[in-house]
């Protein structure tokens, strides 16, 4: 008999393996080889199969793992064969994560895919400097950074303390992920003028106390918050 192996047993207890015999002795008792190693099995760690994407299947806003990056898909264009023997294709256009480019591919239908290990975060905005933005991970209070490239212009809706969420890939932070809809401050206002209702124009530029500029109701007032949508970075309503 020789040491047999057993994870996920406590290590106190002597295990040995009759080989002839197809038992295990664990110290004051005989199983039958089989039901041990089933025993042991069912408490190992268990193991995450990754689930896999047909190219079929993936649609707009589907997002899934290309030559090792992770792509969302835009657009999809199913092509069905003309002739007996063809092959369905599926074009699709999709934006690589990390970059932000575009890229537009054609895959047959069969063509499997991973799901990214992608995470979203929730977070506060703490500051920006000459290395990128900083937030504030609201589960762990780590500080996370992004460069300067990948948060671009999404800093015109972002004040200290505002909160949204921040996506990872494989653990690192990739992007931010703005709410629908803001609450920021008018700085500076135009007054109205008199007849701007009656002439149809109805509205007037406002700076907000990011510095972005919007047209808002000739009523918004200086120091009033108001909601802007963080897609069209419109006016959407008083706050």
């Amino acid at each position: 008999m020789i040491p047999a192996a057993t994870p996920g047993h406590t290590p106190d207890v002597v295990c040995l393996f009759d080989r002839e015999a197809a038992l295990i002795f664990t110290g004051d008792t005989y199983y039958p080889y089989a039901a041990f190693a089933f025993y042991t099995w069912k408490r190992r760690t268990r193991i995450q199969l990754a689930t896999l994407l047909e190219a079929i299947n993936i649609k707009r806003k589907t997002v899934f793992e290309f030559e090792n990056i992770p792509f969302s898909c835009m657009d999809s264009e199913i092509s069905t064969p003309t002739a007996r023997g063809g092959q369905t294709l599926v074009r699709l256009k999709m934006r690589n994560l990390l970059t932000r480019a575009v890229l537009d591919k054609t895959f047959k239908a069969g063509e499997k895919f991973k799901e990214p290990d992608l995470q979203s975060v929730p977070v506060s905005y703490l500051y920006s400097d000459g290395d990128g933005s900083y937030f504030l991970d609201q589960d762990n209070f780590e500080t996370l950074n992004l460069p300067s490239d990948v948060v671009g212009n999404a800093l015109d809706l972002l004040v200290e303390g505002a909160l949204l969420h921040l996506q990872k890939y494989n653990g690192n932070p990739i992007s931010l992920q703005l709410p629908m809809f803001v609450e920021l401050e008018v700085s500076e206002a135009e007054p109205a003028v008199r007849g701007d209702t009656s002439s149809g124009s109805g509205t007037k530029i406002a700076r907000l106390e990011t510095g972005l500029e919007i047209r808002v109701p000739i009523f918004i007032k200086q120091g009033e918050k108001v909601k802007i949508t963080t897609e069209s970075r419109e006016f959407s309503g008083r706050a």
